[in-house]
């Protein structure tokens, strides 16, 4: 059956890119389905089905306003609003079944905005001049394959000619491949681990997989709990079991796997039941030693180096009383049954008795800032175990059970 592909980009001063990029897809046989986000005008190498007048009508604004005030970063503004609101209408209207873009560091955040508003799943093609650096702000827990440019999308030259080639290649490949047939009888409960809380989160994935769910495990290195919270989002998961928040310490302690403020957020406004647990908050993550902030290596903080390239640093009281405020904060939000259960012997591997990361007055200021701060009616359930012992992960899954009922009667 003949695919559509959705091309977006910027016509107006990357017309003669996009016109061979649109080119070497119809040779593949595929229909092509262009949007142009180039906001001084468009191109007459192709024919244009949307302009951006169309992408800033999407979020009720007007192109002609847009190009009156003459300001760029506002102009960047609108067409990100305006963008995935169309994007995602036409997908819904069935006109596409895949979609890429080619552009610098601002066309790529718009095109990037568009692309996230889709399922994930759907083929997502990105040709970016930032596409060898650090792409998470563009990706954000979206399924999103980026290509680096190598030169700038800025005309063809032999360089360009094959990128966009492979491109073509790439997201025609994608829409031709057939998905593989879904499960849907077996209920998805997401789950988060990080190396020490394999053991806890294993058993809890066996136990629940036995029961009948799907368990998808995500690792909490910043990515993994973004990826989770847009899986939760899009309306594929029947419950959470947050067994690993640690991305919440790096997000504290500007360490590099932190997911974001939006963390442990999207259960809450889906209505979806979530157990938190305060899995490995004992650690933010730093690179080598030598990448860790040097305001905590003049403060002698405890390090851990987990391996060459991953540096652990013990969270003090502070930092572990800010987060069991916040981690309270969000379950005072949640619209669904929610529930926290703490282990009161290590949070972490590490945090076990006699262990390196071992404090519990910093784990008590966490768990008294959770209960000082939560609504009463939400559970605390404290155990007098460490995170990965085999009763905790029991418990945990009994927790989870009766979250899901709790949720089924209502």
């Amino acid at each position: 059956m003949e695919k559509t592909i959705c091309i977006i980009g910027a016509f107006d001063t990357k017309g003669e890119d996009f016109s061979f990029l649109r080119d070497q897809i119809l040779k593949h046989g595929e229909q092509a389905l262009t949007v142009n986000i180039g906001i001084l005008g468009t191109t007459t190498l192709f024919g244009v089905d949307f302009e951006a007048g169309d992408v800033l009508k999407a979020a009720g604004l007007s192109l002609e306003n847009i190009r009156a005030r003459k300001d760029k970063a506002e102009a960047m503004k609108a067409l990100d609003q305006g963008s995935p609101k169309l994007i995602r209408a036409l997908y819904d209207q069935g006109k596409f079944d895949g979609i890429i873009g080619m552009g610098g560091s601002g066309g790529s955040s718009i095109i990037a905005s568009a692309m996230r508003a889709l399922p994930i799943g759907v083929p997502k093609v990105l040709v970016s001049t930032v596409a060898s650096g650090d792409v998470s702000f563009y990706i954000r827990g979206k399924d999103i394959t980026m290509i680096p440019s190598i030169v700038d999308v800025a005309g063809l030259n032999r360089v360009s000619r094959l990128i966009y080639t492979r491109a073509a290649g790439a997201i025609s490949g994608m829409v031709e491949t057939e998905a593989p047939a879904t499960i849907l009888d077996r209920p998805i409960i997401t789950a988060s681990m990080f190396g020490n809380t394999t053991d806890c989160v294993q058993a809890c994935s066996k136990s629940l997989s036995a029961k009948g769910f799907e368990v998808m495990v995500f690792h909490a290195t910043g990515s993994g709990g973004r990826a989770m919270e847009t899986l939760v989002a899009d309306g594929l998961v029947e419950a959470v079991l947050d067994i690993t928040t640690t991305e919440w310490a790096d997000e504290i302690c500007h360490g590099i796997f932190s997911a974001g403020p939006e963390r442990l957020s999207a259960p809450g406004q889906r209505g979806i039941p979530h157990l938190i647990v305060p899995g490995c908050v004992d650690m933010a993550n730093y690179g080598a030693p030598a990448t860790v902030p040097e305001k905590y290596r003049l403060e002698k903080r405890l390090f851990y180096e987990w391996n060459p390239s991953v540096t652990l640093m013990r969270t003090n009281v502070a930092e572990n009383r800010r987060m069991g405020e916040i981690f309270a904060q969000k379950a005072n939000a949640a619209k669904s049954p929610v529930a926290f259960l703490i282990p009161l012997r290590g949070v972490s591997m590490l945090d076990g008795d006699g262990q390196p990361f071992c404090d519990r007055e910093a784990d008590r200021a966490m768990f008294n800032a959770i209960k000082a701060n939560l609504k009463p009616e939400i559970p605390v359930v404290e155990v007098d175990l460490n995170i990965n012992d085999p009763a905790f992960a029991a418990r945990a899954v009994d927790m989870m059970l009766a979250l899901i009922q709790k949720k089924e009667k209502s």
